[in-house]
């Protein structure tokens, strides 16, 4: 029986043990999806000298069936659509063009939130780690892997403290390294592994990046 983590930023520095190859490398930034990707990817970013930043992503869900995904936006102005789904229920491109005027909106509330003024982190050309608390469907990864492939980084690692085994082993096809620290099986959700699994808030994920951004200055 696989022990649980006792929050978010326990389980970074346990995901931090394996990732020792990542340390004290000027090629390598973190990307943490929010929210609850946020203190997982402090800690680790703590633990590898690394600079931290968050990839936004938002989901484009189809009208009436919000939660089937007919494509996504992210960080950086990427948009990418899911061309199966959209040929398939005859989606026009009004449609699309307004779900995704209403997520980007949010999602220009969360960068500003999170981040103020401040561009997002440069990846061309850098090797990207990608992190989340944990994935059961992975689908929220597979839209930021995607969105981050645009913007050109040598390489993209998912590190993730907890998944479902089969999400990993299908994520290997999309990412040039997935780093998963506990595969427990059966797997019935992320938050099952946690003690502590209460909402990251808007204000947690500003001041961790605030602090993460403090400690590279002075360091």
């Amino acid at each position: 029986m696989e022990a649980n983590f006792r929050n978010r930023r326990e389980a970074g520095r346990i995901l931090a043990t394996s990732m020792g190859p990542f340390a004290d490398r000027p090629d390598v930034v973190i990307l943490a999806l929010p929210r609850g990707g946020v203190p997982v990817g402090f800690e680790l970013a703590q633990a590898l000298r690394a600079p931290l930043d968050v990839m936004v992503v938002r989901k484009l869900g189809v009208p009436g069936h919000e939660e089937l995904a007919m494509g996504a936006i992210a960080s950086g102005g990427v948009r990418i659509l899911n061309e199966d789904v959209i040929r398939m229920l005859g989606i026009g491109p009004e449609v699309i063009d307004r779900v995704a005027r209403q997520e980007q909106q949010e999602l220009a509330r969360r960068e500003r939130a999170y981040r103020g003024d401040r561009g997002p982190a440069a990846v061309k050309g850098r090797t990207v780690v990608l992190v989340d608390d944990g994935l059961a469907t992975g689908s929220t990864m597979r839209a930021a892997v995607a969105a981050l492939r645009t913007l050109q980084p040598s390489r993209i690692v998912i590190a993730v403290p907890t998944a479902a085994v089969e999400t990993c082993q299908e994520l290997r096809a999309e990412a040039d390294e997935v780093i998963c620290a506990m595969t427990p099986t059966p797997f019935f959700g992320v938050g099952q592994w946690y003690d502590d699994f209460s909402q990251t808030t808007d204000e947690e994920v500003h001041d961790l990046l605030q602090h993460a951004r403090t400690e590279s200055v002075d360091g």
